[in-house]
């Protein structure tokens, strides 16, 4: 008989940002299977197994977790954020799609979980107030060319951006690069937010305009949000400015 299945986010990284769905979802599992620093935010009883691998083996952490949930074993897969937003989720159902039948027969819950730019927004104001879009500057599993035609696009189409996966040791030049080709669209005062470790002691929280972004303001643990042609920035006496996209488009009716 088939075990349970569930797939978890941590959210961004505080406590209070992890959903009692979840939290519920570890209660009832007795193996968990992650990348080690989000296996590292759970507090686990003696009795439940932790299983870490390397943020970039997501294929082979989803295969392994599924061949024990085959075999009768109640299974925590746990992402960062929430798990259906560049996570584990969409490995675990792509393994299932490519694997034996008897996958399919699995119990499988994903958990819905609080990913990083609504936490980010949520310090920062309202920027996805309106039409928005998320994209991940990784190019481990697309192109940069289908990276970049998309900036441009959803720019032109007035979308605010969420970047995801923005820098790293490997790609340090690609944020630079995205901020280049969005300045050729977007007005040079456009709010850039770079938000850090939303939720966690270490938290920072930067506004800039595109015209001046810099790339280096962000690591690993930073998701950007450029606003849109509508964006606002309202600035407030002895306190931090509030960024917000109007709910309606310049001279359309409210």
């Amino acid at each position: 008989m088939s075990g349970t299945l569930y797939v978890i986010g941590t959210g961004p990284g505080g406590p209070q940002q992890m959903t009692p769905e979840a939290v519920d979802a570890v209660s009832k599992s007795t193996d968990f299977f992650g990348y080690g620093p989000y296996l590292d935010r759970l507090s686990l009883r003696p009795d439940q197994n932790r299983i870490a691998s390397d943020n970039r083996e997501e294929l082979d952490r989803a295969q392994a977790a599924l061949r024990h949930a085959a075999e009768g074993a109640n299974v925590c897969v746990v992402s960062g954020g929430d798990p259906g937003v560049f996570a584990m989720a969409a490995a675990i159902c792509e393994a299932i799609d490519k694997g034996p039948d008897e996958w399919r027969g699995i119990d499988l819950v994903v958990t819905p979980g609080v990913t990083a730019m609504l936490a980010v927004a949520a310090r920062i104001g309202a920027p996805l107030g309106h039409d928005f879009c998320a994209i991940s500057l990784s190019d481990n599993l697309k192109p940069w060319d289908v990276i970049t035609r998309r900036l441009k696009l959803v720019a032109e189409a007035g979308l605010v951006i969420a970047l995801y996966n923005p820098i790293s040791t490997a790609r340090p030049w690609q944020l630079g690069e995205a901020f280049d080709i969005l300045r050729t669209v977007l007005p040079a005062e456009t709010p850039v937010i770079f938000g850090r470790a939303a939720g966690r002691p270490d938290e920072r929280m930067l506004v800039m305009p595109l015209a001046t972004a810099d790339a280096q303001k962000a690591d690993m643990a930073t998701c950007v949000i450029i606003g849109s042609p509508e964006t606002r920035i309202i600035p407030r006496p002895d306190k931090p400015d509030l960024v917000y996209t109007p709910r309606f488009i310049s001279g359309e009716k409210r």
